[in-house]
């Protein structure tokens, strides 16, 4: 492996650690090239490293593939600011010279409690929206959510919202995460965890093709960030991915836009028999199956894990979820934010910045990092599947990627680095059409020299495509 830049053993460590989480041959890493430095965003932790660590494992699995396809081998390079401002793709996409914005609910956000602690709502779903306000028994503007929190202590109002299904969490720090029995169970995890659940023949890499992934089918069933940026990363490779999601369900538009380059986009309502048995063929003809709904969700309507090996012996499944598969909060609603909140790294940021409140990361470090996570353990469970045979099983969660961003190590003084503006940008961007109107947004970080990722496809509105495979 060459790298170029200060600490160069720490991310050449972040790089090796999550390629050798993935089984995959360590040879292949003296193919990649890493440039850039820590600090290069103001945070308290190694936010670059985690991004170039994280997308340069992806896509050298995908130049690893194509070599086992009769490719060449071919050299990765991945240049930290390039991977830092693809970590906020969503910040930069722009639909007819506009940028969309963030998404946000006006009482979305961090609030005190009455006991002196601070809670976090994410309210940009319109149930999660109504179920809080129902819950705090007041109107829908932040001078009422704040007067009815100031009733509540931190940690039972995250319990209530929890019991009934709403995303709020608690701020805690590091000594409070680490005692509670979720941190407890989440810090036995690796990031990436990929297991046989099923007995299959070996199911050979389709013949050499000009793209890494042409011939792979993918089934995306996520929302938000995490697991689309998952599905734009394969589909940057050349997989044939088909998004799939339900007419009742909510969507943030800005994040469709930005992660649904490459794809195809259907809709199907699995309530309905007749459309869950469409789906149940596009999970015959499916080889990873990507979804980020909470655990065991899926499995109540027949597209569990083991339900979906038996039906497709040799599929590979591929799941997100906040917390984890273990612990008492395994079950339990979560986004990036909530979990930077509950699990320590909100107040790690704040007194990193000196500062009294809890304080964000500068990007979604747990979303990006966890979607490349997830790209890169479904390439791993494809090369085994090839070998061994197999159904496979990859687990990913959010916690565990801040765990491990965490076990990276505190980046001194990094506060004072300067921010990356908007302005700055530029050559990261290019434009293209889409069916939301000419488009530009981020360009890919991780290079492959003879394979280069791109999208064949434009992001188009949700339910645009017939739920079927392209021929």
């Amino acid at each position: 492996m060459r790298e170029t830049g200060q600490g160069e053993e720490a991310r050449m460590d972040a790089l090796a650690g999550l390629w050798r989480q993935a089984g995959l041959d360590a040879r292949a890493l003296d193919a990649v090239t890493l440039t850039g430095a820590d600090p290069i965003l103001p945070s308290g932790f190694k936010v670059g490293t985690a991004a170039q660590a994280t997308i340069a494992a992806s896509g050298l699995a995908a130049a690893e593939i194509h070599r086992r396809r009769g490719g060449p081998a071919q050299r990765v390079s991945v240049a930290m600011r390039d991977a830092a401002i693809e970590f906020r793709s969503e910040h930069y996409c722009a639909v007819n010279g506009q940028t969309r914005g963030d998404g946000w609910d006006s009482i979305a956000g961090l609030y005190p409690t009455g006991d002196g602690g601070f809670v976090r709502l994410h309210t940009n779903f319109p149930h999660h929206r109504a179920g809080v306000l129902k819950l705090l028994g007041c109107a829908g503007e932040r001078e009422a959510v704040a007067a009815a929190l100031m009733q509540w202590d931190a940690v039972a109002f995250e319990t209530a919202a929890a019991e009934a299904g709403m995303a709020v969490s608690a701020a805690r720090d590091f000594a409070a995460w680490d005692a509670h029995p979720q941190g407890q169970a989440v810090a036995t995890l690796p990031p990436l965890v990929i297991e046989r659940i099923g007995d299959a023949p070996p199911r050979p890499l389709p013949p050499l093709a000009e793209r890494p992934l042409a011939g792979i089918r993918v089934l995306d069933l996520t929302r938000v960030i995490a697991g689309p940026v998952a599905g734009r990363t394969l589909a940057a490779h050349g997989a044939d991915v088909l998004h799939v999601t339900a007419p009742h369900l909510p969507s943030l538009t800005a994040l469709v836009i930005d992660t649904g380059r490459g794809k195809r986009c259907a809709a199907l309502d699995l309530r309905d028999p007749d459309q869950k048995a469409r789906m149940e063929g596009l999970a015959r003809g499916a080889d990873v199956f990507l979804q980020g709904y909470r655990p065991g969700a899926l499995a109540g309507l027949g597209f569990g894990p083991e339900q979906l090996a038996a039906m497709n012996p040799g599929i590979v499944c591929v799941s997100l979820s906040a917390y984890g598969h273990r612990g008492p909060w395994a079950g339990r609603h979560g986004f990036d934010s909530l979990t930077q909140t509950a699990t320590g790294i909100n107040w790690a940021e704040a007194r990193a910045a000196g500062e009294v409140k809890p304080r964000v990361l500068p990007c979604q470090v747990l979303d990006h990092g966890s979607g490349y996570l997830l790209a890169l353990g479904a390439m791993a469970a494809l090369m085994r599947r090839a070998e061994e045979g197999g159904s496979w099983l990859v687990r990913v969660c959010l916690a565990g990627t801040g765990h491990w961003m965490r076990g990276l190590g505190p980046q001194p003084d990094g506060m004072a680095t300067p921010d990356i503006g908007e302005d700055q940008v530029h050559d990261r961007l290019e434009e293209s059409r889409s069916g939301f109107g000419p488009l530009v947004a981020v360009k890919h970080a991780a290079v492959l020299e003879r394979t280069p990722a791109h999208w064949a496809l434009p992001s188009m509105p949700l339910g645009s495509h017939t739920a079927e495979w392209a021929s």
